[in-house]
Order: structure tokens, then C-alpha cells, then sequence
């Protein structure tokens, strides 16, 4: 019998449904991705296919479809055949995960938590394994695949102090959750801690799965042949969210960046000279900012020169990054990146990919959501901490001024990225080993033979 606190949990989640609802059309006019398909997030699948077997993987948004496109590949290569079941939250995690599907797999939304949507999206698909990526675990969904004996686990998991301690206001749901999952694999010591505290059967530590991630090689190319062109070393600052845009642009404006600079001194390198000696651009974390930071920077009386517009750049605009899918891009050019989303209170993003790129990192003072990837980095002399965005600025132009300095934390940021392999290998075997022992698993078959992408023209910044 169903707890009472599970059942008041159940009709709380209906009850908001329609807010929900609404929430999704507001999205919309934003981010049209979320008008699609709305009903599945309901649990109705008109067009779905029905199956079996399924190795379903949820990945709510962005990172976490990344997240699992390592995961799913090495699946893949330890059992070619398998049939995927992809669930996502967020616009921009469907439209990233849609790139990693076969013919024989399947994508719908992720059932909103109550019991008739999560039944039948369960009773839809009945899964032979679900696993859930980095932090989502919803009650409902945990209890309805623990009746039905269906394995849930949570890969690549990660745990900061600030969700624990929401989680343990919540005990009373979070604790029956986390201890209802299968198996728990860990990104650190850390999470595992924490995740412990909350009855999760943590059964390894085994690393972050961004780490066994390789940048698109297309991408650096392209980079490098651009970067060898550019007149002046390049600062990023990389995944910037709201209200970081305009602490860069206010530090520039102080540093003299929007002012004719001053009189040629001999001797004296003055800090307006420094900045304008560096070409200077934005990446936004989410797409549905990218207007909105184009016009925050023109307002500060810069110029904007963005990635999707044709013509060429010019030493008074700062560039913006607007499009997705192409860090690898935006590192490899980069001389050096601000870290975003740590410069504000909000723990900071991932790393790993500017590591993997050769890209020496600058954090900001907020890294609780990767604590230990950002703490390791700088041990290992592949990031530097700071506490502002003006000291931000001050280290990255003290780098690009320093190719001796700026060269070693390149060798090791590639030190520190190859250092931390071997996460998916892991995960994909334990995974295989669930759903092994939950049910026979479909013959291995030789693998398909590799579907040739769809021929991309060479990404260029001109």
C-alpha cells in the first residue's frame, strides 16, 4: 500500500496540471519547442511507437542530453542493437537529443509526475531499465517503477549542499525517492556522501561522463584555421547567465573598452590599451537570451557582431556567440574563458568541455554545482580562481600577455581532461548488468553500419 504522504504527493501533482499547462504555453511563445508534442507530457502517445525492452534514459535538459549521448554510445558499443527510450524536460534537451537517435529508437517528453501520466507512459513502453541522469528523481515515478519491478537508476549523479539541503525539507518525499532507486552511481566522493544521507544505494563513485566526451574535431579545425587569421587573442566568456553579461560590459566600459584610447606612452601598457588589445565575446547559456544579450550590449554602447549574421567583425564590437551545439567551436578559439554561471550564485557550469578543448579556465567565486571538477582543475593548473569579474578580466589579460604562463595551463587543461576517462565504460557495463539480470536482453547483433551525418559546411566566424 502506497504511503500517505506518496498519495498527497499524487494529488498535489494533479491538481497543478493545469498549471502546468499554462506554464508550458507561456514557454512556448518563447521557445516554440515546447509546443510540441504537449500531450505527451500527459501520457498520451498517439503517434509513439509501442514496444518492450526499451533502455529508457531520461536526460531533463541540455546538459544532461549531453550527458547521455557518452552514455548511450557506449551502450551502444557494448550491445549494438539496443533500443533506446529518450525523455527530456526542456526544449533545448529535446532538440540535443534528437541528434543522438537511431531508426529503432524513440524520443517523447518525460510524463509530467502523476500517477495516471506515469502509468501510462510505463504501461506505454514498459521499459526493461530506466536511468535517470545526473540529479531527476521524481516520487511517483520512482514508486510506480519499484511496483512494477522495473530498475531505476541514476547515473552520473551529482549532489550539490544547497539540494540536499532542499531535499531534507522534503524528507518525507525525498528519502522514500532516493532509497526507492536501484542503484545510485556517483560523479565524487562528495555526491556519494550526500546522496547517502538521503538512503540512496550509492554503488560507486565512477567519475563524471563528461570527461570521456571528445570535442567535435570538425569544430577545432575550423577554429584553428580562423584563429590563426585573428589580428587579437580572444577572451570568452563562456555559458553566461542573466546578469553576468552586463558585470563584463560595466568592467570594460570602467577599463576605458567604449573611450578613444590614450596617447602611446613609452613604457607605460595602460589597462584601456590591454583590453582593446583583446577581442572580447559572449556565449549565452540559453538561446532564448541571445536577443535579448545582443541588445544589452548595444545598449552599453558596443557593438555586436553575432555568430548566426553574416560580415565581419570590427575591433569596437564584441562578439555573441548565438548558436547551439558549438562550444567546441567558441573554446577553440578562445584564448581564454570566463566561466559562467560562476560569477553570480549559481554554482557555476561544467567545465570539462573548455579543459577537453585546450582552454585555460578563469572561475568565478560560485562552482557548488561542480565543486570538485572546479577544485581539481585548479589543482591541476588547468583553471585559476577569482573572486570578481573585474579580476576576472585583470587574470585573463595577464594570460593572454603571458604565452609561457597561458601554454603550460594549456598542456594542462589536456592533462587534466584525459586524467578523469573511463566514467562511461563504467556506467554502460553496470547499466547492461541491471537489465541483464531484470530480463534476457535482445541478441547482440553485429552493429549497424554507421549512417554517414548529414554533410555540414565547416563552421566559420567570417
Amino acid at each position: 500500500m502506497r504511503s500517505l504522504s506518496l498519495r498527497l504527493y499524487g494529488a498535489f501533482t494533479s491538481l497543478v496540471q493545469p498549471l502546468v499547462r499554462r506554464k508550458l504555453k507561456r514557454r512556448a511563445e518563447a521557445e516554440p519547442g515546447y509546443a510540441v508534442a504537449v500531450e505527451e507530457r500527459f501520457g498520451h502517445y498517439d503517434d509513439a511507437a509501442v514496444g518492450t525492452g526499451w533502455c529508457w534514459v531520461h536526460a531533463v535538459s541540455l546538459g544532461e542530453s549531453r550527458a547521455a549521448g557518452i552514455l548511450i554510445a557506449e551502450l551502444r558499443r557494448q550491445h549494438p542493437g539496443i533500443p533506446i527510450l529518450l525523455t527530456h524536460g526542456t526544449a533545448t534537451g529535446r532538440e540535443e537529443g534528437a541528434k543522438l537517435l537511431e531508426p529503432s529508437d524513440l524520443q517523447v517528453w518525460q510524463p509530467w509526475d502523476t500517477p495516471s501520466a506515469v502509468a501510462r507512459f510505463l504501461d506505454r513502453f514498459a521499459p526493461r531499465i530506466g536511468v535517470l541522469m545526473e540529479t531527476e528523481v521524481w516520487p511517483e515515478m520512482v514508486a510506480a517503477c519499484r511496483e512494477r519491478r522495473i530498475p531505476l537508476v541514476l547515473a552520473n549523479a551529482r549532489l550539490n549542499e544547497k539540494s540536499l539541503a532542499s531535499a531534507e525539507r522534503l524528507g518525507w518525499l525525498a528519502r522514500p525517492a532516493y532509497s526507492g532507486l536501484t542503484a545510485v552511481w556517483a560523479q565524487t566522493e562528495a555526491d556519494a556522501h550526500r546522496l547517502v544521507s538521503l538512503g540512496a544505494k550509492v554503488a560507486g563513485v565512477y567519475g563524471n561522463l563528461k570527461f570521456d566526451a571528445t570535442p567535435d574535431a570538425r569544430q577545432l579545425a575550423a577554429a584553428a584555421k580562423f584563429k590563426g587569421q585573428l589580428p587579437r587573442p580572444l577572451v570568452v566568456l563562456a555559458s553566461s547567465r542573466e546578469g553576468e553579461e552586463q558585470m563584463l560590459l560595466d568592467v570594460l566600459k570602467r577599463f576605458g573598452a567604449t573611450s578613444p584610447l590614450p596617447p602611446e606612452q613609452p613604457g607605460i601598457d595602460s589597462i584601456a590599451r590591454q583590453v582593446a588589445a583583446v577581442q572580447w565575446m559572449v556565449v549565452p547559456r540559453h538561446p532564448q537570451r541571445f536577443d535579448e544579450v545582443a541588445a544589452l550590449i548595444e545598449s552599453n554602447g558596443f557593438g555586436v557582431a553575432r555568430r548566426s549574421a553574416a560580415g565581419a567583425p570590427t575591433a569596437a564590437e564584441i562578439w555573441l556567440g548565438d548558436s547551439l551545439g558549438e562550444m567546441a567551436l567558441y573554446y577553440g578559439l578562445a584564448d581564454v574563458a570566463l566561466l559562467g554561471g560562476s560569477f553570480e550564485a549559481l554554482g557555476g557550469q561544467n567545465l570539462i568541455e573548455a579543459a577537453a578543448c585546450g582552454c585555460p579556465v578563469i572561475l568565478g567565486p560560485s562552482t557548488f554545482n561542480f565543486a570538485e571538477v572546479a577544485d581539481l582543475a585548479v589543482a591541476a593548473g588547468a583553471a585559476l580562481r577569482v573572486q570578481t569579474m573585474e579580476q576576472a578580466v585583470r587574470a585573463a589579460l595577464s594570460l593572454v600577455g603571458d604565452a609561457v604562463r597561458r601554454d603550460a595551463m594549456v598542456q594542462s587543461a589536456h592533462g587534466f581532461a584525459a586524467s578523469n576517462r573511463g566514467a562511461a565504460e563504467r556506467t554502460a557495463a553496470a547499466v547492461l548488468a541491471i537489465a541483464e539480470g531484470a530480463s534476457p536482453m535482445p541478441a547482440r547483433t553485429a552493429a549497424s553500419p554507421a549512417v554517414a551525418p548529414e554533410e555540414r559546411a565547416e563552421p566559420t566566424l567570417d
